[in-house]
């Protein structure tokens, strides 16, 4: 059986977005590997797990916590992504698919908070 977290948009997202990290990383200068490219890969697999973890909670107010904290981590991302870029480590190609992608994710992150605080109420 699906846990519910896989059949949720924001979590495929999530993970097409975590894919396509690992990917562009991947080619990042050995330099790196323990400076950006970790910190990167960390907290890209910090919002599906987060979103997962949400899920498998017992109340709504838990899940929205996790929510949070998976937003937390697309708007880290977003100066990490910027931060690459500036340094040359992403090409143009790789920083709007990452950039995209990041945003969705965090689009759809707070309209599900949105959602879920209003069904609180």
């Amino acid at each position: 059986m699906l846990g519910p977290h896989k059949n949720l948009l924001v979590w495929q997202k999530g993970m097409q977005f975590v894919t396509e990290l690992y990917r562009a990383t991947g080619h990042f200068p050995q330099s790196e590997i323990f400076g950006l490219v970790s910190q990167m890969r960390r907290a890209a697999v910090s919002v599906t797990s987060n979103i997962a973890e949400g899920y498998g909670r017992d109340s709504v107010s838990e899940l929205i916590r996790f929510l949070y904290i998976s937003l937390g981590s697309t708007n880290e991302l977003d100066t990490q992504i910027q931060i690459s870029y500036n340094l040359g480590f992403l090409d143009e190609c790789e920083y709007s698919v990452l950039n995209t992608l990041n945003e969705e994710v965090g689009k759809m992150l707070r309209s599900l908070i949105y959602v879920k605080t209003q069904e609180t109420k």
